[in-house]
């Protein structure tokens, strides 16, 4: 942070700001460096008449564990709401659309499911489960949203629904919006 030096009390602010941020970086423990992980696309499921984009993230390896991915799908189909398509309803209408994230993580094992309601909303569940017990999946007992790994897959889909669903030139195409994919390394 630059200072400028035209009096006495603006040295004064700035040197408080200064002192604030590095306290603030000295109260925020790391377990450890941050290691970029593998996003990897795991196709798309049909789940309870959904159709989920289900991608993978793992704190070892390239995809979380297949056991945990079972029984991500498998929570995932019973928590969606039914029916998969309501429009003029009761409630928010549902498109039947939406994606899912396992994440096999350093110190749980997390799932998010999210699905698209009333136009250009992303609702989600959120569930973990402990390492050695993948598929024993409940409801997340925090109000956590995501990390940072998960937060850019919904980034990539929150861009993938603008582009191919809301702001479409030619109206809202389901299959482009299903066929956009995100992979890489975070």
């Amino acid at each position: 942070m630059t200072c400028p030096k035209s009096s006495p009390v603006n040295n004064l602010e700035c040197l408080t700001l200064s002192t604030y941020f590095t306290s603030v970086a000295a109260m925020i423990p790391l377990r450890g460096r941050h290691r970029p992980r593998t996003v990897s696309y795991l196709g798309v499921r049909e789940l309870s008449g959904w159709r989920v984009k289900l991608y993978g993230i793992a704190w070892r390896g390239e995809e979380p564990r297949p056991r945990l991915v079972r029984a991500a799908a498998q929570t995932a189909s019973q928590a969606l709401p039914t029916p998969a398509r309501q429009l003029g309803d009761n409630g928010p209408d549902r498109y039947g659309l939406g994606f899912c994230i396992v994440h096999d993580a350093s110190d749980r094992c997390f799932v998010l499911l999210d699905w698209w309601a009333a136009e250009n909303e992303i609702h989600q569940r959120m569930f973990s489960a402990p390492l050695d017990a993948p598929d024993a999946l409940a409801a997340h007992p925090t109000e956590a949203i995501g990390c940072v790994w998960e937060l850019a897959v919904t980034d990539f889909e929150r861009r993938a629904w603008l582009r191919h669903v809301l702001a479409n030139p030619g109206g809202p195409d389901v299959d482009a919006y299903l066929h956009a994919t995100f992979t890489g390394k975070l």
